[in-house]
């Protein structure tokens, strides 16, 4: 078992299995040191456990329960891909997208909690900020400044085909 697997056991959570795709991408590809996921849905055995807004058929308690779904199964992809959650070095980007109902007013912040909480990552919460790197962001690099002369990289691993 990973160290991240490890972190989320003890946290009371387990990887699922990857969920398959429901149009036409992969759950997530590797396209040089980086992996890329999409579509990740709140899906559970091949379902979603509630469909609607938040703030009208979706309480926002279950909007947090979905969103911790959607974190885990883009988890699960990323380690379909990397072979082990402990090669990547950061979550360089998080994208979520809450669909709510047009007077709900509560916290829009739950893709930003997990973004926060990805950037921590096992390990991280006691270091000082010069130790963990920059802040995340699409600009982010990765850990140990980019490519070595053999090819690997150190956020996930060899490139792909080599």
């Amino acid at each position: 078992m990973s160290a991240v697997e490890a972190k989320l056991a003890e946290l009371g959570l387990t990887l699922p299995d990857v969920v398959p795709p429901l149009a036409a991408y992969q759950p997530a590809v590797q396209s040089g040191p980086y992996v890329f996921t999409a579509g990740q849905l709140p899906m559970v055995d091949g379902k979603l456990p509630v469909t609607g807004k938040v703030g009208a058929e979706v309480t926002p308690e279950e909007a947090k329960d979905l969103a911790r779904i959607c974190a885990l199964n883009a988890l699960a992809a990323v380690k379909s891909v990397a072979g082990d959650l402990d090669r990547v070095a950061r979550v360089v980007k998080v994208v979520g997208f809450v669909a709510s109902a047009a007077d709900f007013t509560g916290p829009a912040g739950r893709p930003q909690r997990r973004q926060r909480a990805a950037r921590r990552g096992p390990g991280r919460e006691g270091r000082p900020r010069a130790e963990r790197g920059r802040r995340g962001g699409a600009a982010a690099g990765r850990a140990g400044g980019g490519r070595d002369p053999g090819g690997a990289d150190p956020a996930v691993g060899p490139p792909a085909g080599r």
